[in-house]
């Protein structure tokens, strides 16, 4: 069984949410990612969501589209950031990692070449963001042959019809994306997203984890109370940007007491 699906089961039983994290591999410099990984689970994030730097994130606000720039600037690559996940493999091997990214990278290596590699590394699932479920069939195969899990997004304004193309293909988790626009933008509209994961769990049973838009742990408790978890990620990669003058440690410690007040938030009654 995957790790993303034991996570989340064993988090089920103990009634529990998940605290997905995301992180942009290699920001702001690529001696800070490893330790950043270690920290989060440290602090209780149960996935950690690795970002594959890109040179155009579109699907991202500001505060992570400079995330990529300063990875970027540091070369850090799609081989790059596989290679980092075996090495969170030596230390860790429980805590599911899914790569998130855009088509670009893993079609340029190619979808066999890309499962074979993060299989081996250690690699659970990949959310691949401005991959449609029309394009997705070559590269779910290929994920499945290795055992990856296929994440996809879900957004206020997927239709039922779409929905449901969409699930087809998913395994792992659903991400659905609580607000219009892209990532740290607007405010949650809580009535809304309830009623979307509403109707979501009449056509899937995977669990559902709630993105876009979580600035907080009290964020975070309010999306994840009609969900199964919440992703955040503006917030550390926010942190990454402001710190980046500071030293390594500074930085993960910064990361761990924002994941700490998160996790803290998901647990409170």
């Amino acid at each position: 069984m995957n790790r993303i699906t034991q996570r989340m089961n064993a988090l089920k039983a103990a009634n529990k949410k998940a605290f997905v994290a995301y992180i942009v591999s290699g920001d702001p410099r690529p001696s800070v990612t490893l330790p950043a990984m270690h920290k989060l689970v440290e602090k209780g994030v149960d996935i950690i969501e690795l970002g594959i730097p890109f040179s155009d994130p579109m699907a991202e606000g500001k505060v992570i589209q400079l995330g990529h720039e300063r990875a970027l600037d540091h070369n850090v690559s799609l081989t790059n950031t596989i290679a980092l996940v075996k090495q969170f493999r030596e230390q860790d091997q429980d805590t599911p990692v899914v790569l998130m990214g855009y088509a670009n990278p893993i079609e340029r290596k190619g979808y066999s070449l890309f499962a074979d590699e993060a299989a081996a590394a250690g690699v659970d699932g990949v959310l691949t963001v401005d991959l449609p479920p029309e394009e997705a069939v070559n590269l779910n195969v290929e994920l499945k042959r290795v055992g990856l899990e296929n994440i996809f997004l879900l957004a206020p304004t997927t239709t039922a019809a779409r929905m449901k193309d969409i699930v087809s293909l998913a395994s792992g988790f659903i991400y659905y994306v609580s607000l219009k626009g892209v990532t740290g933008a607007g405010h949650l509209d809580l009535e809304s997203v309830k009623a979307k994961l509403k109707a979501i769990r009449k056509i899937t049973d995977l669990p559902l984890c709630v993105g876009f838009g979580i600035k907080d742990g009290e964020s975070a408790k309010a999306v994840s109370e009609h969900g199964d978890g919440a992703v955040v990620g503006s917030i550390f990669v926010d942190r990454m940007g402001t710190l980046i003058d500071a030293s390594d440690a500074e930085i993960v410690d910064a990361i761990g007491e924002l994941a700490g007040n998160v996790r803290a938030g998901l647990d409170s009654d």
